[in-house]
């Protein structure tokens, strides 16, 4: 998984002092069944399987199962009018449902 600097940008301000490290991956669920997982990690989440991207001031954990769907993906900040929020940009999705959470692949 790759990050623009708008998301390391963005995470080192969000991470720092009590959760400096993210979970990125996917769960079952969604008009379209699967949605993206973005959550701030606590350290009883952690599982030794879990691909850990360390970023210095932060780190990213991904879960076996899902890192073979995200490891051509991008996580990006992104600003539209008065929201804010990370998304994925994932090539390997054949499509998103109408409301923009759930994805198939």
């Amino acid at each position: 998984m790759e990050l623009t600097n708008k998301a390391i940008g963005k995470l080192i301000e969000k991470t720092s002092g009590k959760h400096n490290t993210v979970r990125v991956g996917l769960t079952g669920g969604g008009c379209a069944g699967m949605e993206y997982v973005f959550k701030y990690n606590e350290p009883i989440d952690n599982d030794p399987t879990d691909t850990v991207l360390d970023y210095g001031k932060f780190t990213i954990r991904i879960d076996s199962k899902s890192l073979p769907f995200l490891q051509h993906a991008t996580l990006d900040y992104v600003v539209r009018g008065i929201n804010e929020s990370f998304e994925i940009i994932n090539p390997a999705e054949e499509s998103r449902c109408g409301c923009g959470v759930s994805v198939i692949f």
